[in-house]
């Protein structure tokens, strides 16, 4: 049994109601022009976390909508106490914009613009200025003993192998059981790499409505490989995938739908939007680990469980990312990037039961402050779903 099974975590209350499990100061560039004047600010004020990226201008319709939802999303995302919008001033994605829908859940935010304030230098010191005291008030904030009825905790898999669908994410998926007999929200993530497995899903589904948008959803990703002269369905993973022993998408789908547990679909939310429901939850999103990341977190995922056959370095500036490993020669080879090795049930020394609750412990433990391996090495990934041309 799990020796955390009380079900509670250290975390950080927000002014929305939201808990966070981190409490990062976020300077948040709205345009590439800007991302390495956020890095610097980082540079030099401790507490900060920012991303590289290279959006924010020259996008139109869904594909701008989708990349708003993204930076708001990261900006409402309760890891964060407070944010510092950093535009140029001319781009589509106006800073105003951003910082004003991520006021409105109540925590600290302000608009630096680098041609407003005459040029990098002037918006690097003027962003340092206005982090360094969002860092002081922050670091007055007091953990506080909550319910794990408020974590939203992301599952995703990446770098597959024979033994990800034998080990590591059928043990995701009894922690995926756990935290919504708790009360609380878990993702299933990776449209594309569950192509094969969909019926699966929509048996699971809570009505009719939600089973029809689980074949909608597979069918209109699907329609994107057919537009670009590619059948997904019928085409192999990737060469990772291949050399770690998957011979067919279906495969690696039936394999990665184990880390959805078995309890039922409660729906299914688009890219980089907050769940309106508790339980287990389907985010539509690509099979790309950093930009699928992305859509989670944006989508309020204070923790996320990535599982691992080949190994990764993959984090998040603002979410802790656990990193799960199928097999234990993987798991020695690469400790300085994985945090738990699932390759104990290959080797019939514990139980998938067993290592799920192994794995809750370990969210237990990060969410109440526990630091994680790509949290040490500041594998700050980020990346976002483009659903549209750059014009």
């Amino acid at each position: 049994m799990s020796k955390l099974t009380n079900g509670k975590f250290w975390g950080y209350r927000r002014s929305d109601g939201r808990v966070g499990v981190r409490n990062h100061i976020l300077i948040l560039p709205t345009i590439t022009c800007a991302t390495q004047a956020a890095k610097q600010i980082t540079e030099l004020v401790y507490g900060t976390v920012s991303f590289i990226h290279q959006h924010g201008c020259a996008q139109v319709g869904v594909d701008y909508d989708q990349t708003f939802r993204t930076y708001v999303g990261m900006g409402t995302n309760p890891n964060v106490y407070g944010v510092v919008v950093l535009g140029l001033g001319c781009e589509t994605h106006q800073g105003r914009s951003v910082a004003a829908e991520i006021a409105k859940c109540g925590k600290p935010v302000e608009l630096v613009s680098i041609q407003d304030h005459g040029g990098t230098l002037m918006a690097i010191a003027q962003g340092a200025k206005i982090a360094a005291q969002m860092v002081q008030d922050a670091s007055a904030e007091m953990r506080e003993l909550c319910d794990f009825s408020e974590l939203i905790v992301g599952t995703e898999c990446g770098g597959s192998d024979a033994c990800s669908g034998l080990s590591a994410n059928p043990a995701v998926g009894v922690v995926s059981d756990m935290i919504v007999d708790f009360g609380g929200t878990a993702i299933l993530a990776e449209t594309t790499e569950l192509i094969g497995a969909e019926h699966l899903l929509a048996n699971r589904a809570v009505d009719e409505k939600v089973a029809k948008r689980v074949y909608e959803v597979i069918q209109a990703m699907e329609n994107r490989s057919f537009a670009m002269g590619v059948d997904i369905r019928t085409g192999n993973p990737s060469p990772g995938n291949l050399k770690g022993g998957i011979s067919s998408l279906e495969e690696k789908s039936l394999g990665a739908v184990n880390k959805a547990g078995s309890r039922p679909l409660q729906e299914l939310i688009d890219y980089a939007q907050m769940p309106t429901k508790k339980g287990l939850v389907w985010m539509d999103t690509p099979g790309h680990d950093i930009e699928q990341l992305t859509g989670m977190v944006a989508g309020g995922a204070q923790v996320v469980l990535f599982t691992s056959g080949r190994g990764t370095p993959t984090g998040s500036p603002i979410a802790p990312v656990i990193k799960i490993a199928t097999n234990t020669a993987m798991f020695e080879k690469m400790r300085e990037n994985m945090d738990i090795n699932a390759g104990t049930i290959i080797q019939g020394a514990e139980s998938i039961d067993a290592v799920g609750h192994r794995i809750m412990d370990e969210v237990a433990l990060v969410s109440s402050g526990k630091l994680t391996k790509a949290e040490i090495l500041k594998q700050h990934d980020f990346g976002i779903w483009r659903i549209g041309p750059t014009f």
